[in-house]
């Protein structure tokens, strides 16, 4: 037999995903540490590495569940993000211990080195991935701001981690056992298969600026092209493999069946419509004077007791009675008319006023909006027009329950199949229906009172774009056939709410992402005291989230939550690399005064650890690839592709961008003020700031976006002030002083 749908998807995907927790997240550490033990050849110093990522996932996951939250399908992947950043800082420090170790240096010498080279760049890459997580805190769903606080408060105690217990760690190692340990004692100083081609890269990267700039640039906008092509869809039974059981029982049984994906259409009237005593009176007479039309031949005297019952309306209403009550009160009014009547011997009288209180009771029953022919005959309608979507395969509604009881009490023929056209025959075909053995059943298409129904849509696909696809068939056919009577209409079902979980997730993603782009920046543009180097630290974040999208449209791969999710890695991971780069260019370029020679340090040991990084966590995830999951296959594939491309782009692009911009970047040292001191990068860094905090506000808070400009108006004028102020006290034309001088001392 088979099973699938939604909730089972979903159950099926818990029991596995901890499964796969147990299985993938142990397998791709090995692979990791065979690929450290393969570069540092040593296994009592790549163990430390190890404990590090093993004590910031035990702690995260700790913290996660000693604060009550559930391990969800979000959360089973905090170690899976945790393990690759975390084991980040420590690849670095073992990399340029490896490489600057000797025997004459010793342990302490060499690892006070390494810390001294080290610690801001590894503070500052820490910080930019918390803060790439921790934004995700200000998107609109618990999940996902679970999973990105966790992340972060786990990437600070790997930092913690790394950069107090692996200098210790170092220093417990006997000296003997770091015998032969080092690039130069196994490969000499650029011997070493790493090290020949970061060589070439280095020179060719020199040599050839404009031609890798403008390759870089034509990609950029072929992937910007791709990145339109993107369709945002997801599907939970799609996380599974093409072969597991759930596919395999979704292929079958929606080839076959009216379709395992449930919606729900809830259809409800305007409650003050109904109710509203005023706005009732106008749609009674006009049902008076249909009655008249109808039956005025056979009933002698109806006009003339329409035309009373008519006055009866505006001046014999009860105050401050609903609708119901002043219904009552006309009909009880109407029957003592038709007794005094009787009394009278005017018996045409009398009938007409017995007409006028059924009247008055069957407008009781044209309350329950839900009941009347014209309405369920327009439910009809929709329904049909849902099935040419091509996406329903089957829907149910009180429409179909009154169509079958109506065919079979009359003689079970196919054109019987129709909503009766008048209310009295509906009623009967509802009471029919619930003197059957389910009479409860009934309830779950309408409310009991009649003001609202329920259309049960089955689809065939549980693809988000195809339920989109329905809403917007309904909303099209509303607009275009107007309902008899005031309606409005709201969805609810898993497969909706996989819709708007999926809206909510990409534009929280998106704003979540743009604010930790901004703070970045920030952070940036503050360590290296300039906007420009901090533009220039963006520039490989920028190229391979775009390029790692534009992939995705090209090959038609669906943004999904995993690939949402995996946005916040692209920018821990790119800025790491480029902090590391950078921190290292500047001060390779101060000493050696010229940026070709200092290139050529450059790409030594610092390009040698940033390879050997990515090195390490591409391969060390593909085996997430056999997973049975598709979400884990997700992120092994894209982590791989983004240390790659990440890797690649910051040994390509950043030095080609020094190459031609060195003019501009490198200043002398003696030339550099304090921040606020200059005006312009006071300006740029406060107005980035408030950008910053419109978005938060507006994601957080909804403020909207016009209210965010006016603000924005307003503290803009006052940064500009405030810089103005700050940049013209007494230390700064002190400090412009000195510069002038430091300059004219350099030109003599």
């Amino acid at each position: 037999y088979h099973i699938t749908g939604l909730p089972v998807a979903e159950d099926t995907f818990g029991v596995e995903m901890f499964i796969q927790m147990a299985i993938s997240a142990p397998l791709a550490m090995l692979v990791i540490f065979l690929l450290m033990l393969l570069f540092f050849r040593k296994l009592v110093l790549v163990i430390s590495p190890m404990i590090v990522a093993m004590v910031s996932v035990i702690s995260a996951m700790g913290l996660l569940i000693g604060f009550g939250f559930p391990v969800h399908i979000m959360s089973s992947m905090i170690p899976i993000f945790l393990m690759p950043i975390a084991v980040v800082d420590s690849v670095h420090i073992l990399s340029e211990f490896f490489d600057v170790y000797t025997p004459a240096k010793g342990r302490q010498g060499t690892i006070r080195e390494v810390m001294d080279d080290l610690f801001v760049p590894m503070l500052y890459t820490s910080l930019t991935s918390a803060a790439g997580f921790a934004s995700l805190a200000l998107t609109p769903i618990p999940p996902v701001q679970v999973f990105g606080v966790f992340v972060a408060i786990g990437i600070m105690i790997a930092w913690l981690a790394t950069v107090t217990f692996v200098p210790a760690y170092v220093m417990f190692i006997p000296e003997k056992s770091l015998a032969n340990f080092g690039h130069a004692a196994q490969h000499g100083e650029d011997s070493s298969w790493l090290g020949r081609p970061l060589a070439r890269t280095g020179w060719f990267t020199y040599r050839r600026a404009k031609p890798i700039m403008a390759v870089l640039a034509v990609l950029s906008a072929v992937a910007v092209w791709g990145i339109t092509r993107i369709h945002i869809n997801d599907n939970p039974v799609k996380w599974f493999s093409r072969g597991h059981p759930i596919r395999v029982a979704d292929t079958e049984l929606n080839r076959h069946f009216g379709g395992t994906y449930m919606a729900y259409l809830v259809l409800e009237t305007d409650p003050e419509v109904v109710t509203d005593v005023s706005r009732r009176i106008p749609v009674i007479e006009q049902h008076l004077q249909d009655l008249v039309a109808e039956r005025g031949g056979e009933l002698v005297k109806l006009a003339e007791a329409v035309q009373a019952a008519q006055a009866m309306l505006h001046t014999e209403r009860p105050t401050d009675a609903t609708i119901e009550a002043a219904l009552d009160s006309w009909s009880a009014q109407a029957t003592g008319k038709a007794q005094t009547a009787e009394d009278a011997e005017d018996l045409d009288l009398a009938d007409a006023w017995y007409e006028m209180a059924a009247f008055f009771e069957m407008e009781k029953e044209r309350l329950k909006l839900f009941k009347q022919p014209e309405v369920l005959a327009y439910i009809d309608r929709l329904e049909q027009h849902l099935l040419t979507t091509d996406v329903v395969g089957k829907s149910n509604s009180i429409a179909g329950i009154v169509k079958k009881v109506h065919q079979e009490m009359i003689d079970g023929r196919p054109e019987n199949y129709r909503v009766p056209d008048n209310l009295g025959a509906v009623a009967q075909c509802l009471l029919q229906y619930q003197s059957s053995h389910r009479p409860h059943d009934l309830w779950h298409f309408v409310r009991s009172d009649f003001s609202a129904a329920n259309v049960w849509v089955q689809l065939t696909s549980g693809d988000n774009r195809d339920m989109e696809k329905v809403v917007r068939s309904v909303d099209a056919f509303v607009a275009e056939n107007p309902p008899p009577v005031p309606i409005h209409h709201r969805w609810a079902g898993l497969t909706y709410i996989n819709v708007v979980w999926q809206n909510k997730m990409v534009w929280g993603m998106l704003q979540s992402f743009l604010g930790s782009f901004l703070i970045v920046f920030l952070m940036m543009a503050v360590l290296f005291r300039s906007p420009l180097w901090g533009l220039v630290c963006m520039v490989p974040l920028t190229i391979t989230i775009v390029m790692i999208y534009g992939v995705i449209g090209l090959v038609g791969k669906d943004y999904d939550m995993p690939v949402a999710v995996l946005s916040a890695l692209t920018l821990g991971m790119a800025v790491d690399f480029a902090i590391h780069f950078l921190q290292r260019a500047r001060a390779a370029q101060a000493r050696t005064g010229s940026w070709e020679r200092a290139s050529e340090e450059v790409f030594g040991e610092p390009a040698r650890a940033i390879s050997r990084n990515v090195l390490v966590i591409a391969i060390g995830f593909l085996p997430l690839l056999a997973a049975p999951l598709v979400p884990y296959k997700t992120v092994g594939l894209f982590l791989c592709a983004i240390m790659a491309l990440s890797g690649m782009v910051t040994l390509m692009a950043l030095p080609a961008i020094l190459r031609l911009g060195q003019r501009w970047l490198f200043r002398p040292a003696e030339l550099r003020r304090s921040t606020t001191c200059d005006c312009g990068f006071c300006l740029i860094l406060g107005t980035v700031a408030v950008i910053l905090i419109a978005v938060n506000l507006h994601q957080y808070w909804h403020l909207g976006w016009t209210r965010m400009g006016v603000l924005s108006a307003v503290a803009i004028p006052l940064l500009v002030l405030t810089c103005g102020i700050l940049s013209r006290r007494q230390a700064c034309r002190r400090a412009e002083v000195q510069g002038a001088q430091a300059e004219q001392a350099q030109g003599e």
